[in-house]
């Protein structure tokens, strides 16, 4: 029934859906979620293939490493976000380009 395959396409359906929004909203807070998904997408490749990969734990490393990587980010980006909002009164993106007058 699990089969690596299952994993390979929720991994893929993630990592589209994460790709579009990134590429598709100008919103800085929908971005960073589209940004998260495409991390759990690699998270779960990782997974997958370290289970049918004969149970090494380079893949939970990885994907540890990756959890630490995204409360990073979205950290800091969202600190940017409230800066942008406090100077712009906006989250969008494309305005964001103001700050550098």
């Amino acid at each position: 029934m699990n089969q690596l395959n299952t994993y390979l396409y929720i991994a893929a359906i993630l990592f589209s859906i994460g790709i579009f929004g990134v590429m598709t909203r100008r919103n800085g807070i929908a971005v960073l979620m589209g940004v998260e998904l495409i991390l759990n997408a690699a998270n779960i490749n990782f997974i997958a293939f370290s289970k049918y990969g004969g149970m090494n734990f380079d893949g939970h490393v990885f994907a540890l490493f990756i959890i630490v990587l995204a409360a990073a980010e979205a950290a800091v980006a969202l600190a940017i976000v409230i800066n942008i909002y406090n100077n712009l009164n906006t989250i969008n993106v494309d305005e964001a380009s103001a700050i550098k007058q």
